[in-house]
């Protein structure tokens, strides 16, 4: 166990000091926009941010995806038991914008399932960290310089205590499509109007919510990439959720051959 102590310090520190990298680029005048195959964008946050990442965990030895790295072949990664899955500037778009729901994630993925989670959200300096068997956590980082040690024991566990006796369904910014939209309609419809409400949220933080149990159902009907949900995932299950395909039973797995995640939906609990 203590050696996972130590991989996440070695992550949470990882995603503080990329969040300082990306809020440096985030305040210039150009943030060096590209736009790659996929047609996605790209700044050189998000290059630097992995770069910076990248250097602080290759120190545990084990594998690592990130998004804006060369990512090993099918053939070698498929024997991999542990890695580190990264995606170290998740909700570029928003960033561009200049909007505050960008996030700096990082996961273990381990016999592909991901299993320890750090979010970091470097504008309100919101820190969320979730780990099988040990919780999820939250932490409001105002100073940056504060020890590893006092962030872990200061968190607070997740899910929070909410007066909000509303059902949250929460979508997508940017990637909002005609199935999203059917499948909130009829939750709604189900749930009764009056009871249910529809939160918009970027990046991982959808993820986030259900962890602290602002939300209830998070529905993904589009694509969607591996690092981008797998910390959020790990952060999610350790506070009682599920993270499942849309058949509501088969767990999201991760590793595959192609690093698109089919359809999922994540839940948690109505009480």
């Amino acid at each position: 166990m203590e050696k996972y102590k130590i991989w996440l310090e070695k992550a949470i520190e990882a995603s503080i000091k990329a969040g300082k990298v990306i809020m440096e680029v985030y305040h210039q005048t150009e943030m060096g926009v590209e736009i790659k195959s996929d047609n996605s964008p790209v700044t050189i946050a998000d290059k630097r941010a992995s770069k910076v990442i990248l250097e602080d965990l290759k120190e545990t030895g084990l594998p690592i995806i990130s998004e804006e790295e060369t990512i090993a072949d099918y053939e070698e990664r498929k024997h991999w038991e542990k890695y580190w899955l990264i995606d170290p500037l998740d909700g570029t778009k928003e960033f561009i914008r200049r909007n505050t729901d960008f996030t700096v994630n990082i996961a273990l993925i381990e016999n592909n399932a991901p299993t320890m989670g750090v979010i970091y959200c470097p504008v309100t300096g919101e820190l969320y960290w979730g780990m099988t068997g040990n919780g999820a956590y939250k932490y409001e980082l105002n100073n940056a310089e504060l020890q590893l040690e006092e962030i872990l024991k200061s968190g607070i566990r997740l899910p929070l205590t909410d007066n909000n006796s509303k059902i949250g369904i929460v979508g997508s910014r940017s990637h909002m499509n005609e199935e999203t939209q059917h499948f909130i309609d009829d939750f709604i419809k189900e749930q009764g109007e009056e009871h249910t409400e529809f939160i918009i949220r970027g990046s991982s933080l959808k993820f986030c919510m259900l962890a602290e149990g602002k939300a209830h159902v998070y529905p993904r009907f589009s694509n969607i990439m591996e690092w981008d949900t797998a910390a959020g995932h790990a952060i999610a299950v350790a506070s009682g959720c599920t993270v499942t395909l849309i058949d509501n039973e088969t767990p999201l797995q991760y590793n595959k051959e192609c690093l698109y995640n089919p359809f999922f939906i994540a839940r948690r609990p109505i009480l």
